[in-house]
């Protein structure tokens, strides 16, 4: 009877995840010059024991473009958040400064694919934003 109880939870909790998708795209500058090389990820950011899950990553392309798209499975809403790691008028610091963007929950879709990609526009890495940190190597 125990076991029975175990594997109708297991079976149970296994239904209530769910597949979502996300996906991300946009143009990172270094002033007037394009950011090539830039690192970019998607990440599934988790609060609780749960780990962070990064979704995809990729690097920008000789304009500064980029386009990413993940997929998770989790039992509650993902909470996808897109990192930029860049060295643009940084000077002699160590590492590479890093900045988030939370993207919004509207563009998550069920399932596999992402219905919409998120369009983050043109973000000049000379900015100095709020909350922005350091990735130390």
């Amino acid at each position: 009877m125990k076991s029975l109880l175990i594997l109708l939870l297991l079976a149970v909790s296994s239904l209530a995840m769910r597949q979502q998708a996300v996906g991300v795209e946009g143009r990172v500058m270094c002033g007037m010059k394009p950011a090539e090389g830039v690192h970019v990820k998607l990440w599934d950011e988790d609060s609780g024991p749960d780990p962070d899950d990064v979704l995809d990553e990729g690097y920008t392309d000789k304009f500064g473009n980029f386009r990413l798209q993940g997929v998770e499975t989790e039992l509650t809403p993902i909470d996808p958040v897109l990192k930029v790691y860049h060295d643009c008028d940084d000077g002699i610091m160590p590492g590479q400064r890093k900045l988030k963007f939370k993207i919004p929950n509207s563009y998550i879709s069920p399932g596999g694919v992402p219905r919409r990609i998120f369009p983050v526009g043109v973000l000049n890495l000379e900015t100095i934003f709020p909350g922005e940190e350091r990735k130390l190597i």
